[in-house]
């Protein structure tokens, strides 16, 4: 991943000050989709080269079948001729490589309906210097995405669209341990699986990974939803989830969902998100019919999101939502409200406390809400709290990671729903009334281990550090 970062770093340099740097995702990243889909339609016609030959066709029939649409079956994408790498790579000196890439770009979208208007097609427009882009086109024709053995390919290329938006769109994405902790908590085996603030599609990208490791590929009735208000990471999002294989609608354009939901009607098994902390002057509408538990202060959209999340659930539908930590225990008179509100119609599920410096663009604490229209018998009326703050190693100078075993601690403590003395505890709703309904987990994984004739000395002193 590393060598495939460096070749990604080199092509924007490459580009840099004939491109727009906010461009820089989409010019690159156009090029590694171009290159993944390229890579993965020759690895699956050399396959059934092989495997028809084995069986006896002759070798010219053989060249025959393999350019036979119907024969071949369809692939995650068709490539004609004039969008297969080997061909853009012979004409990367004609000083027209623009138009090239463009006609590949066509030729994938008109093959493949499903992708109309999700990939860029402006390399032959603009500013764009032609000699650049064609040494661009041999830095990107040395990255193989299928060489890394610990990930998938796929997981390598929506690594590769999350590095690029990181460095030159403005967009960290959600950090893939995170994305992990979110997966392992939702468990999606299969359904509707809807992000509100999706970016280049990395969470939906992770379900659907979840899906295929654990069913082989999503079930038939497997869809991705997602909405994303940055013109460049909706795009990467396209070609991200297109190059994975998964039936998915974004929307008609890139948007704000709080302002204007690009899937009103969706009912979803599952939400995901890490939507941005703490926005403040948010486009408020009062009426919004999303509001059922009180409409969100306009200083903080926090409560905007959770109740967008509950919106979109099915009966038995799950969300995970990663907020800033203030979002446990903010006294905004509407917050309250909010919060008490979520609390006593039972939605929430559980609630994990993070560590700090989990991400990249921020070092605000940070929380994960579950929220669920669908508690067993033996959590109804509960809360699980789980204090993670501990966990994760450091990744770099400015990041933790949450590793595997920290993960498996997290999830197995959510699934089995277990108590766990200064890690997990489960707390009846008249505990937390008692608390005010201030949910952070460091509160009530404290207050279990202190006797009950000292709880209520120490209750204001929680208040202060919590």
């Amino acid at each position: 991943m590393q060598e495939i970062k460096d070749a990604l770093w080199e092509a924007a340099d490459r580009l840099r000050g004939s491109v727009d740097a906010m461009d820089l995702p989409e010019y690159v990243g156009g090029l590694i989709f171009l290159k993944y889909v390229s890579d993965a339609f020759a690895k699956n016609r050399s396959e059934l080269r092989a495997r028809l030959v084995a069986r006896g066709y002759d070798e010219d029939h053989v060249e025959g079948l393999v350019e036979d649409r119907e024969f071949i079956g369809v692939p995650v994408i068709w490539v004609p001729r004039s969008a297969r790498w080997p061909w853009i790579n012979t004409l990367k000196d004609t000083g027209h490589i623009g138009e090239v890439i463009d006609d590949a770009i066509h030729a994938i979208m008109m093959a493949n309906p499903t992708l109309t208007g999700a990939l860029p097609a402006f390399y032959r427009h603009g500013t764009v210097d032609q000699e650049r882009l064609a040494e661009v086109v041999t830095i990107i024709g040395r990255v193989r995405l299928d060489s890394a053995e610990e990930r998938p390919a796929r997981d390598v290329l929506a690594g590769a669209y999350e590095f690029l938006l990181d460095r030159f769109g403005g967009d960290s994405g959600t950090p893939r341990s995170v994305g992990r902790l979110l997966v392992g908590i939702l468990e999606p085996y299969g359904g509707r699986v809807y992000d509100p603030a999706c970016g280049a599609g990395g969470l939906l990208a992770q379900a659907g990974s979840f899906m295929a490791a654990h069913r082989g590929a999503p079930a038939a009735s497997t869809a991705f939803f997602g909405q994303e208000i940055n013109e460049r990471a909706w795009r990467l999002a396209g070609m991200n989830l297109a190059a994975h294989g998964f039936e998915y609608d974004l929307g008609t354009r890139w948007g704000d969902t709080l302002a204007d939901d690009e899937h009103p009607d969706l009912k979803a098994d599952f939400v995901m998100a890490q939507p941005p902390f703490g926005v403040a002057d948010w486009p408020r509408n009062e009426d919004d019919p999303r509001w059922v538990f009180g409409v969100p202060p306009r200083t903080n959209a926090n409560y905007a999101w959770l109740q967008h999340a509950v919106s979109k659930l099915s009966d038995r539908g799950t969300a995970g939502v990663v907020l800033e930590k203030g979002s446990l225990l903010s006294r905004s008179p509407a917050e309250t409200r909010i919060r008490q509100a979520l609390v006593e119609a039972d939605l929430v599920a559980a609630i994990v406390a993070l560590p700090e410096q989990l991400f990249r663009s921020t070092q605000v604490p940070a929380c994960l809400w579950v929220l669920t229209k669908d508690k067993s018998p033996e959590r109804r009326d509960r809360i699980l709290f789980i204090d993670a703050r501990d966990m994760g190693t450091m990744g770099s100078d400015t990041e933790h990671v949450l590793s595997d075993e920290d993960l498996a601690k997290i999830t197995g403590a959510y699934h089995e729903y277990r108590d766990e003395p200064g890690f997990c505890v489960s707390v009846g709703l008249t505990t937390v009334r008692e608390q005010e309904y201030v949910l952070t987990p460091g509160r009530y994984v404290r207050a279990a281990r202190v006797p009950a004739g000292t709880r209520a000395l120490t209750k204001d002193l929680y208040g202060v550090f919590n």
